[in-house]
């Protein structure tokens, strides 16, 4: 299924609204989202005359057994995502959270596979878990007397097998078209061509999923109904949405390698944190330098001076405000190698957002200050 970055300790990671937490696995949160209670309603009503034809006399019993059933099928999915999640860790990428909704699951990793060979094993992982499981049940299945476990191992068998099988369908965002593009991309050595390439393959697969309700009557003679048009269109509109992000996002990334932190860094000038502002603004003029960072007696870099509130400071009083006073401490996260390019980059700033980043050389020496807004407009520029 789909997969979908101060020197105080940083905080819990948000849950998005509407989940709810059930437990972790692996160290990452099992969320679940209100509309799986929708979906474990639906699979309780669809399954109750089943239930009742398998166990005749329950009366409302049924629809609780029905709900049991859609409880040990989510299991399954959980146990799908849980082998995303594990083999992602094994690759050393962070795993915030596991989602079950309305349509499966989802894994939230941080970060993107750094060779095709990880890419493959993170995504084929889940569909192999999902085939194991379904293999399971079909052998349990000769051996369950008949009643409603008979029904349950029956379901699951089948669910899994078809889990496992669809979600190897070679389009975005199944796990299929990401095995598709760790082809693609160790064939070409290029991940944007394999992503694009796995993305038209989900939109091709959503134009397939629109059609088959036609489709069925045609070849297996069943009339189709609302319901099977309605879900048909709401599974083709997440492939489409889904490839189409994919594709859009791939276009991006192919311009990120242009971001270079040390071409894009300003000449920086280094000045006590208590000498005036008018002082240290004239000696960055002086040496034709685009930001200033405040430093100890020692020389030890403690702060950025934030263009914003040195333009902000009016001039006649820039004789009497100290330069600390406009300068933002130098947190987690907003001393960068000069040396950091592209994604990590981008990924950078995203984790701490700031105006202003200090570029340090290796051996801790000052290279220069990097604007955001420099960032940005090199970026756009990358595009046209």
């Amino acid at each position: 299924m789909p997969d979908d970055r101060s020197g105080d300790a940083p905080a819990p990671p948000r849950r998005p609204p509407g989940t709810f937490k059930v437990g972790t696995i692996a160290g990452s949160d099992v969320l679940v989202t209100s509309s799986w209670f929708l979906v474990a309603g639906l699979i309780a009503i669809i399954m109750a005359p089943r239930v009742e034809q398998v166990s005749p006399g329950l009366g409302p019993l049924k629809y609780v057994a029905g709900l049991a059933f859609a409880v040990v099928l989510y299991l399954s999915v959980l146990l799908h995502e849980a082998s995303h999640a594990l083999m992602a860790r094994r690759y050393g990428f962070p795993v915030t959270s596991i989602t079950l909704h309305f349509l499966g699951g989802m894994t939230a990793i941080e970060g993107e596979a750094r060779k095709p060979r990880q890419e493959f094993w993170i995504a084929v992982v889940g569909p192999l878990t999902s085939l194991a499981v379904g293999g399971l049940a079909l052998g349990l299945w000769f051996l369950t007397p008949d009643g409603l476990l008979l029904m349950a191992v029956e379901g699951l068998a089948g669910a899994n097998l078809l889990v496992g099988v669809l979600n190897l369908v070679p389009g975005l965002p199944l796990d299929g078209g990401r095995v598709l593009k760790s082809i693609v991309w160790g064939v070409t050595g290029n991940v944007h061509r394999g992503t694009i390439v796995a993305g038209w393959g989900g939109r091709i697969t959503a134009v397939a999923v629109l059609a088959w309700p036609l489709a069925q009557e045609a070849i297996f003679g069943t009339r189709p109904d609302v319901l099977d048009f309605v879900l048909a269109f709401v599974v083709a509109m997440f492939l489409w949405s889904g490839s189409t992000a994919a594709m859009a996002s791939a276009r991006l990334r192919r311009r990120l390698p242009s971001l270079v932190a040390r071409d894009l860094a300003r000449r920086t000038l280094a000045v006590p944190d208590d000498l005036p502002l008018a002082e240290a603004v004239r000696r960055a003029q002086e040496a034709h330098a685009g930001s200033i960072v405040t430093v100890t007696g020692s020389g030890h870099p403690v702060g950025v001076v934030s263009e914003a509130a040195l333009l902000a400071t009016p001039e006649d009083r820039r004789p009497w405000v100290a330069v600390s006073a406009v300068a933002r401490t130098l947190g987690e996260g907003l001393s960068l190698p000069a040396t950091i390019t592209g994604e990590d980059l981008v990924l950078a700033i995203s984790r701490a957002p700031a105006e202003e980043y200090l570029l340090l050389e290796e051996d801790g020496s000052i290279y220069g200050v990097l604007s955001t807004a420099d960032v940005d407009r090199a970026f756009r520029a990358s595009g046209r």
